[in-house]
Order: structure tokens, then C-alpha cells, then sequence
């Protein structure tokens, strides 16, 4: 490793052989670095060169030509060369390594004397020479190197179970999650049944998605209390999609051939329908795992923070809503037509109820008494939840009872009750997802998504902020991007986390993933052995039990008159994304409610909340003047905050707010003042007025035909007239010989606190360079306060400052602005501010001369400077 320039030199060739022409040269410089050596161990010197022979030539190695060898150079000019020194050369690790000896040899004209160290000379140096910078082999080498520290670490990123699994707490926490594990596990195989039907697939699959998820989740999830597998509202979407893409008029087939009808007396082919929306299900499983697993790597799981409270408040009680019509008519056993899109939800409840005669009371009857009892059973549980060890299952217990019933009294047979039927025993091969329908439900998917990460990380943070730990909604993301593509290729549909599920692993006592695997090895059960049992079960029970876990969703409306007294956006927001879900579908619904959630916040930004300011008296604190009564304006000045960015959006906003706060309006007021001048200029070209010292005054006893209407049209012949300057004072807030209603200016300064302002654009940074120089027209000076440091730079670059503008108008403080104003104020010129020298352009041709009267000599004097300033 080459040591840094300038410390010590390698040999070359050239140098080696001419090192053996003269050793006793080399001898004679050895001495010479041998005795140096104890003053440059102290203080290192780089070279030290001695003259010998001709001058060489500036910049040449040995004093030769440019790329001329050293020994050739040197036998040309006559000079012998010099014997190589021996000097210590540290090795690789910057003198934290071995020292090793190498020959040097010096250049041709010049004896390089190395230094030679003692030990302690080279710690000493070694210890205040600064580290050389890494090369970009050492960096690669670096970045490469894995020890196995390192490898670990990154091993647990991807897989949470190696930082949780290693501190389990066997007797602590085992029997605890056994018990939840049974418990959520017999919760979770009814809901996998009762939720297939909402996905429009056989119910045997949902007792495949209530298990596989979990498989993958249990490795590679952060959160270790809630339970993977569907939810409803997730399963409502993904049904939707199957539903449009395999409706049953697809499947009409002939009298000989068909398995069921489509209750118009049509005949459907139901195992071919069921097999493709089978795969229409398990292939949107597989997309939306892949797009969740790609949000995960590239780290955008922020995107969840744009789906607000309130919108995911109001999406999920619309869903809720759209769940109950879906699952009612399977309550009151009522064929309709599968509609989709738009209004799908009103065309169901009209042909709902339009063929509510063709109810089948037994399926009704048993699913009220399901909805019955399970929702008073769930409210009991809530209300003692401290007195009860463990919830009641109520689901088990209704599910057990209703199964009974339907054997005993032969309820298909005998009331032609909708069953189960039949529920498939072990396991199906896995089978790829259909590639070619991506392109059909890749929208869908992408809002399916979504959904799914924002409920399962919103249920797992209450969970994660409850017993204090943290979970990575990125790696979230992967988690369950996992499960989906593993369980989509089971045929199992999308599966995310369930409040119920959830909250009955948390209250049994639940402390880890453990209870999840334990509730999917009683899921593996109920597939392997037990699936047949439940065949007798109605249909109607199942989803009375979706019905009635969708109570929690249901009491969200009381929501809106909370969320209207605290903030009226907030409830809007929860009003259009819960209405518009219901009418126009919850995949165009969310994307609805996402957009007018974001178009109030631009709508905030663009009409922030703004204000005039006054200080409270003996301290430096200022408020708002409409909020606080005994709050003081500073006299002569007006402090406006602005509460936002400003931006090409709000710009005007600000320049309305400006208006509003200091009374007038700076562009009006200075075009008020030019047509006063011309005004006055004619009247004092037809010698109705005159000046003296005190300013203007109109002839006694004179007609003053000055005093004309504001709107009176002026004369376009006079405008065109070549025009020269004139000084003048005018007290532009006394009454003015002219009638012309010109707007009082009753401030001289005008502080803008910008300790809200974060960014401004290109736009902004003009629009306020600009309102700088109107105010600056008629005498009223613009300050700023409070500002973001990154604004000063920001304006830099927009080339915001000039003479005009300097940065002497920005202060740290609001009260520093205003003490300064103070001090100016009180030390400004003998004149009285109200005047002001402004430039009075004249409209004639000619010079203009005054009107003949007799005068004091005083007044004539000033009469004649006038009239030789209006001819200049």
C-alpha cells in the first residue's frame, strides 16, 4: 500500500541503478538522515534537500528532460548518482502495523533525508498523523465483509421470529397461549366458513384461508397478538372482483347437464362456476401478495398514513353495510342475481325484497336467533370482560347447537333449509395462479392491498402501543405479501386480520404468535377430520354470524356528531367516503373518499388561517387581535401571521389577507394618488392653485372646479402629452384640494410573521418581492419575523435580494421587528413623516406657469422655485 505524497519515496529503476555509482555519497547521506533523526522524530519534515552539482531545472525529475530517465539525466549532466537510502516505511494499517526497511533512493540533484524514528518518535507521530482516507477497493471490501454479528442482524430484519422466539417465556406464557390458541382457533374455523361466503366460493376454502396465512406470518410478522386470516370486508372486495369476472350467466348450460339454478329457472353449471372462481380468487390472492411484498422492499408503507381515520371509519361502515346485504338474502334464502359496480347494493335489496315472499322460515328463524343470541352474549362479554376469565365462545357454542338441530330434525329434507352440504377433507394440491387475469383485476388488487395492510397494521400498532413494543409496517408489508402469494397458491383467498379473531386471542390470554399456530393446528382439525360434522350446518347461521360480528363496525356511526363538534372536515370526510363506498362500490368508493380527503387538505393549505397580531402589554408575546381583547397594535404598524406554505395556490390568499389587514390596498392607493397629481397639475396650470410653503392651497374667492367626482372620465388628450417630473409635498392624509377619494395609509410599517411558512415556491418568492416594492411606493416599509432558517437560502436562489431588498428587513422575533421599528422611528429626520416627496409628472408641453396675484415677497419666492422646478 503506497504511502501518502510527500512522506516517503519508493526507488525507481533509474534511482536503483544509479545508486551503485557512488557508495560512499550514500554513506555520506546516511550520516547526514542518521543525525537528523532525533529532531525529526519530534517534528516530522518530509524532505530535506541538499544541493549538490548544476541547478536542475525546475519541475523535471534529476534536472532532466521531461520523461527522461533519472539515470540517463544524470550521466548526461555529468553528476554521479547517489547511493539509496535506508529508511523505515510503515507498513498497511496507517503505523498501527509491523515497520519494515526498504531501500530509497533520492533524485538525481537532490539527497532526500528520510527521517529516521525511534520508537517512541513513531507513536508519537503515528498517533497525530489523521487516518488515510479508504480507497475504493477497501470501500467494496468493506461493504462485502459480513461477520457474524452482522449477518445475524440482518437475518432477524427478515425474520422477527429469531428476536421474540429466543426470550419465550415456556411456563410463563405457554399454557396461556394454548388456551387462546383453542380458543381462536374455533372462532377462526366458522368465520373461514361463514366469510367464503361473501367471496361467492365454496365454504370448504375458507377454512384454507384461515389456516396457510398464519404458516408464513408466524415467521416473518412483527406484530405477536393478532390473528391472520379473513376479514370481512377485505373478503367482500375480493368477492366482488370474483363476481364480476365469473358471473353465473357464464355457466348456462342445458337441462341435461346442470347442478343448480340461478333462482329465474335458468340451469347453471355450479361446479364449473365454483372451480373458476376458485382460481379468479386465488389468482387476485397471488397479485396482491406480490404488490404488497413489493410495497414492503421499497418502503412505502407510509402510504397508509394517507387513508385517514375518518375515511377508514367511514369506508369500513359502508362495507359493513354492503356485508349485511349481501349476507341477508342468504339469511332469508333468497335467490337474486349477483350485481356489480355501481348501485350494485340498491338493485340487491330491491330484487331482496322484492322476492321476500319466497323466504324460507326456517332458515330465517335460525338466523335471528343466532344474530340474537350472539350479540347478546358479545355484549356480556364486553361488560364483564374483568370479571371473565375467558370470553364465551358463543360462535362454537351457536355453531355446535345449530349443526345438532339441522341433523335431528332433517331440516333439508323436511323445510328445504339451505346447508353446507359438503366441506372437502384433507388438502388440494397447489396450483399456479392464472397470469393471464392480472391484467382484469390489477386495479382491484392494488386497492385490496391497501385495505388489507391498513386494517392489519392499524388493529396491530393498538396491540404493539398496549404491550409496549414496536412493530415495521414495511416489514408488515412483507409479512403478509408472503402469506398471500404461499396461501394463494392453496386456493385460498386474501387474508389480513379480524377484530373478533383478534380481540378473542388477546382477552384469553394470548402473549405471542404461538396461539396463532395452536389456532391453525385446530384449524388443520377441522380439515382434516372434522369438516364432515359440520355438513348438516345452515348456510343461514353462517351468516348470521357475520352479521352479528359486525357490530363493532355498526357503532362507528356515532362517530359523526363527535367528529362534527370537534372538526367539521373530518366528519365530511367520514360522511362522502361512507356514502359514496355504498353507491358506487368500495374499490371506486375508497379511491373516492382518498381523493376528497386529499382535496381538503389542498383546500386548507390554499385558505390557511391567518391574522392581525398586537403585543400584550409588558411582555413579548403576541396574539391574535381578534381572539385576545387586551392585546395593543403597535402604533403605525400592522403584523400579519400567515399559517401555511405559501404557494402558487394560496398566493392569492395572502394578498386578499394583506388587504384585510391593514385596511387598503397598496396598488389602489398609489393609482388614487397619481390621478390626484394630475388633478392638481391642472389646476395649478390654470392657476386656481399655487404652492407655498406649507404645500398646496387653492385661490380665495376663486370657483375651485378641482372638486369633481372620482368617476369622472379623465381627458385622453392630456394623458398623451409628453410629461416631465416635479417634486412636491402633498399631506396625502389631510384634505386635499382635489375630489378624489384617496384611501388613508394610517401605518408606516408592515410585518409579516412567517414562523409557519416551511416552504415557498418560485411564484410565491416573485408575488412577494413585488408586494414589497407596492407598499414601498407610498412610504410603508415591509419586515419579516419568525422565519424558517431554510427560507433565507430558498430566497437566495430565487434571487430575491437586490438594493431594494436587502437582508436587514428579517428578524429573529416578531418583537425584534417591532423594536427596531421603534428606534427608527424615534430617530428618523426632523420631518414630519406625513409628508412624503413624490414625483409629480407634468402634463404639458410648455412649462407651466402660476396664475398673476399679488403676494407676500416670501410666497412669490417660493412661487418662482416652484415654476423654475415644473419648467426643469
Amino acid at each position: 500500500m503506497p504511502l501518502r505524497r510527500g512522506r516517503l519515496a519508493l526507488p525507481d529503476a533509474g534511482e536503483r541503478a544509479r545508486a551503485q555509482v557512488e557508495p560512499s555519497a550514500a554513506a555520506t547521506a546516511t550520516a547526514t538522515a542518521t543525525a537528523a533523526g532525533p529532531r525529526l522524530s519530534r517534528r516530522f519534515r518530509t524532505r530535506t534537500a541538499l544541493r549538490r552539482g548544476a541547478e536542475p531545472r525546475p519541475g523535471l525529475r534529476g534536472g532532466g528532460r521531461p520523461g527522461e530517465p533519472a539515470a540517463r539525466a544524470a550521466g548526461r549532466q555529468g553528476v554521479p548518482a547517489r547511493a539509496p537510502l535506508r529508511a523505515l516505511r510503515l507498513r498497511r494499517g496507517h503505523g498501527r502495523g509491523e515497520r519494515a526497511e526498504e531501500p530509497l533512493a533520492e533524485l538525481s540533484h537532490y539527497v532526500v533525508a528520510r527521517p529516521i524514528y525511534s520508537e517512541a518518535g513513531f507513536q508519537e507521530e503515528n498517533e497525530r498523523r489523521p487516518p488515510l482516507p479508504p480507497t475504493l477497493r477497501e470501500r467494496a471490501q468493506a461493504a462485502c465483509r459480513c461477520s457474524r454479528k452482522r449477518a445475524f442482524q440482518i437475518t432477524r430484519s427478515f425474520l422477527p421470529i429469531l428476536e421474540w422466539l429466543p426470550n419465550y417465556r415456556v411456563k410463563e406464557w405457554l399454557i396461556s397461549d394454548v388456551i387462546s390458541g383453542v380458543s381462536t382457533g374455533l372462532v377462526a374455523t366458522l368465520q373461514g366458513l361463514a366469510y367464503a361466503l361473501l367471496v361467492a366460493v365454496p365454504v370448504g376454502y375458507g377454512l384454507y384461508s384461515a389456516f396457510f396465512p398464519i404458516l408464513t406470518y408466524f415467521f416473518l410478522g412483527t406484530s405477536r397478538h393478532i390473528s391472520v386470516g379473513p376479514f370481512p370486508v377485505v373478503s367482500l372486495m375480493v368477492g366482488s372482483v370474483v363476481l364480476s369476472m365469473a358471473p353465473d350467466d357464464n355457466f348456462l348450460i342445458d337441462g341435461s347437464n346442470a347442478t343448480g339454478t340461478n333462482g329465474t329457472g335458468t340451469l347453471i353449471d355450479t361446479e364449473s362456476r365454483d372451480a373458476q372462481r376458485v382460481l379468479i380468487a386465488s389468482t387476485l390472492t397471488f397479485l396482491v401478495g406480490i404488490l404488497q411484498v413489493v410495497f414492503g422492499v421499497l418502503q412505502i408503507g407510509f402510504i397508509v398514513r394517507y387513508l385517514a381515520d375518518p375515511l377508514v371509519g367511514g369506508f369500513t361502515t359502508a362495507a359493513a353495510f354492503q356485508v349485511l346485504v349481501s349476507q341477508l338474502k342468504i339469511v332469508l334464502n333468497v335467490s337474486t342475481k349477483n350485481y356489480n359496480g355501481v348501485l350494485s347494493i340498491i338493485y340487491t335489496l330491491i330484487e331482496t325484497f322484492e322476492k321476500i315472499g319466497t323466504t324460507n322460515i326456517a332458515d330465517l328463524i335460525a338466523g335471528l336467533l343466532t344474530i340474537f343470541v350472539c350479540m347478546v352474549v358479545k355484549e356480556i362479554n364486553d361488560r364483564f370482560k374483568h370479571k371473565i376469565p375467558i370470553p364465551i365462545p358463543i360462535e362454537v357454542i351457536v355453531t355446535i347447537v345449530a349443526t345438532g338441530i339441522s341433523y335431528a330434525a332433517d331440516l333439508e329434507k323436511k323445510y328445504n333449509a339451505g346447508i353446507v352440504k359438503s366441506i372437502p377433507r384433507g388438502f388440494l394440491p397447489p396450483e399456479p395462479p392464472d397470469v393471464s387475469l392480472f391484467s382484469q383485476m390489477i386495479a382491484a388488487s392494488f386497492s385490496i392491498a391497501i385495505v388489507a395492510y391498513a386494517i392489519a397494521v392499524s388493529v396491530g400498532k393498538v396491540y404493539a402501543t398496549k404491550y409496549d413494543y414496536a412493530i415495521d409496517g414495511n416489514q408488515e408489508f412483507i409479512a403478509f405479501g408472503f402469506s398471500n402469494i404461499f396461501s394463494g397458491a392453496f386456493s385460498c383467498f386474501v387474508a389480513t386480520t379480524a377484530l373478533s379473531r383478534t380481540a378473542v386471542q388477546e382477552s384469553t390470554g394470548g402473549k405471542t404468535q404461538v396461539a396463532g399456530i395452536i389456532s391453525a393446528g385446530i384449524v388443520l382439525i377441522s380439515i382434516v377430520a372434522l369438516g364432515k360434522l359440520l355438513e348438516p350446518l345452515q348456510k343461514s347461521v353462517l351468516a348470521a354470524v357475520v352479521i352479528a360480528n359486525l357490530k363493532g363496525m355498526f357503532m362507528q356511526v356515532f362517530d359523526v356528531p363527535r367528529l362534527w363538534r370537534q372538526n367539521k372536515v373530518d366528519a365530511m370526510i367520514w360522511v362522502f367516503t361512507c356514502v359514496a363506498s355504498i353507491i358506487l362500490g368500495l374499490d371506486l368508493g375508497l379511491l373516492a373518499g382518498l381523493l376528497f380527503g386529499l382535496l381538503t387538505v389542498v383546500l386548507r393549505v390554499q385558505f390557511p388561517s391567518w391574522g392581525g397580531f398586537g403585543n400584550i402589554p409588558g411582555t413579548d408575546i403576541y396574539k391574535k387581535v381578534k381572539d385576545y381583547k387586551n392585546v395593543i397594535e403597535p402604533e403605525g404598524v400592522k403584523i400579519l401571521k400567515f399559517s401555511s406554505p405559501i404557494f402558487y395556490a394560496n398566493i392569492d390568499g395572502l394578498k386578499s389577507s394583506l388587504k384585510s389587514t391593514v385596511g387598503f390596498d397598496a396598488v389602489k392607493v398609489y393609482n388614487k394618488r397619481l390621478k390626484a397629481l394630475r388633478k392638481i397639475q391642472k389646476l395649478i396650470k390654470k392657476g386656481k392653485l399655487k404652492a407655498t410653503k406649507n404645500g398646496i392651497i387653492s385661490e380665495p374667492g376663486i370657483n375651485n372646479e378641482a372638486f369633481e367626482t372620482d368617476e369622472e372620465p379623465e381627458d385622453n388628450e392630456d394623458l398623451q402629452v409628453p410629461t416631465k417630473e416635479v417634486e412636491i409635498q402633498v399631506d396625502w392624509n389631510s384634505e386635499l384640494p382635489v375630489k378624489v377619494n384617496i384611501p388613508k395609509v394610517p401605518i408606516h410599517s408592515l410585518i409579516l410573521d412567517f414562523g409557519a411558512v416551511t416552504f415557498l415556491d418560485i411564484v410565491a418568492v416573485r408575488s412577494i418581492k413585488t408586494i414589497i416594492r407596492e407598499f414601498e411606493r407610498i412610504d410603508v416599509r415591509v419586515y419579516f419575523a419568525s422565519y424558517q432558517d431554510n427560507l433565507i437560502s430558498q430566497l437566495e436562489r430565487s434571487a430575491f435580494f437586490d438594493d431594494i431588498v436587502r437582508k436587514d428587513i428579517f428578524f429573529l422575533t416578531v418583537h425584534d421587528a417591532v423594536l427596531y421599528i421603534r428606534n427608527r422611528m424615534t430617530y428618523s429626520d426632523s420631518q414630519d413623516p406625513i409628508f412624503e416627496k413624490i414625483s409629480l409628472m407634468q402634463e404639458s408641453k410648455e412649462p407651466t406657469e402660476f396664475t398673476e396675484t399679488s403676494c407676500p415677497d416670501d410666497e412669490l419666492d417660493v412661487q418662482e422655485e416652484a415654476m423654475r422646478r415644473l419648467a426643469s
